[in-house]
């Protein structure tokens, strides 16, 4: 092997044929790093939008493999914005004895809108007082369909919810789910459910999993909404869960639909279309025939 005098410089082409390697290699710039930082840009973008997303949902937003994402998220420290504030107890539901209905959907296979919808509520905290939140989610679509805010929590809470998916969808469910808050064994509550020819189901008293659909949902839904204090007056934080319940619906990736709850409900739609048009299209040949 020649050996190089340090008193003289060599030439690339020298130095590569001393070291025993192709003179190309003295360019070489490993490229992993390179693209670990255009990857990193990407997910700080997605962050941008998304300040909850956690890695798997920025992978499915990205198109990349989970485990890369991951990887490259704990390569630069970024983690999403996580707060999970403890829920109060519901004073009113302490020591009531257990209702009549019992959990009918815990083996239903959930194939289509409108089947089932599971309803509950929840508490922001706001300038030293509550916000409550009530929400009645498609269990087939995820879609959240009705909502309703309030200072109270009480039947009417619910109620406005349930109202609002009633006049959205024009079309009740067959099996509506809660648990046994006293709201949701309000006359009033049962009474409008029962017009509508709904079967009622709720979770067996202490068993909250039971309904947790809605939990799931509440969970990652005050993280996307971020901070209720920050906002200066009552309006300004109900115009954000608005707008936040909006984003949930037609934007924000669920990571079981792999999209959003919106464009799943619609493609579902459209294939159902497309089914009944086929066998109108069939049945039609079979006459011509």
């Amino acid at each position: 092997m020649m050996i190089a005098d340090p008193q003289n410089k060599l030439t690339k082409t020298e130095l590569a044929k001393s070291l025993g390697i192709s003179r190309s290699s003295l360019y070489y710039r490993p490229q992993g790093p390179v693209r670990d930082l255009i990857v990193k840009r990407k997910i700080l973008a997605v962050l941008a939008t998304y300040p909850s997303y956690g890695h798997r949902r920025i992978a499915i937003e990205l198109g990349f493999n989970k485990k890369r994402i991951r990887r490259i998220m704990k390569k630069f420290n970024i983690k999403p914005y996580r707060r999970r504030p403890k829920r109060p107890v519901k004073k009113d539901d302490l020591g009531q004895p257990a209702v009549i209905y019992q959990n009918v959907i815990k083996n239903l296979v959930v194939a289509k809108p409108n089947l089932v919808w599971a309803s509950d509520f929840t508490y922001l905290s706001f300038k030293r007082e509550f916000i409550y939140l009530s929400t009645i989610i498609d269990l087939f679509t995820r879609e959240i369909v009705g909502w309703n805010v309030s200072q109270k929590h009480d039947a009417n809470l619910v109620l406005g919810a349930l109202e609002m998916a009633l006049n959205k969808t024009k079309k009740a469910p067959c099996y509506h789910h809660s648990d046994q808050g006293s709201e949701y064994r309000s006359i009033i509550y049962i009474n409008r459910l029962k017009e509508n020819h709904t079967i009622i189901s709720m979770s067996a008293k202490g068993h909250p999993w039971e309904n947790g659909f809605q939990e799931s949902f509440y969970s990652q839904f005050k993280l996307d909404l971020g901070e209720p204090n920050r906002f200066a007056a009552l309006g300004e934080l109900i115009e954000e869960i608005y707008l936040t319940m909006h984003k949930y619906n037609t934007k924000r990736i669920h990571t079981q639909l792999k999209t959003s709850p919106r464009t799943f409900r619609n493609q579902y739609l459209l294939r159902e279309t497309l089914k009944s048009l086929k066998n109108i299209n069939f049945q039609t040949l079979r006459q011509s025939v």
